[in-house]
């Protein structure tokens, strides 16, 4: 995954937002859990899913950023390998090479969510 955040490798002023907002609830997503790239968008409240894949191909690399799959549970396309291999270490739950989303996924809004 690239390792560069807006700031190394700005994007334009109207998506500086989504991509700090995208990175952030990122990085608060419990070890263990997950989240759908729609989701993520949900979360932040704008973009969609394939605006979050964008974020997080140009920008996730200093982030969890196997800890973002599809709503069915695959990993990141590219990078399923290396996804699977942390998120086993992690602790969560698959279903063959995908993520089991009935147990592993995490909203914000749950309690206790930072």
């Amino acid at each position: 995954m690239p390792t560069q955040r807006p700031a190394d490798n700005a994007p334009p002023d109207d998506t500086a937002d989504l991509v700090e907002d995208v990175l952030a609830l990122v990085e608060r997503i419990p070890i263990g859990r997950v989240m759908s790239y729609g989701a993520v968008a949900d979360a932040v409240g704008r973009g969609g899913p394939r605006q979050v894949g964008a974020v997080m191909a140009r920008y996730g690399g200093s982030v969890p950023w196997h800890r973002v799959v599809t709503a069915s549970g695959r990993t990141p396309p590219g990078h399923e390998q290396e996804a699977l291999r942390r998120l086993r270490e992690e602790g969560v739950p698959l279903r063959g090479q995908y993520v089991n989303m009935r147990v592993a996924a995490w909203y914000p809004d749950e309690a206790g969510a930072g």
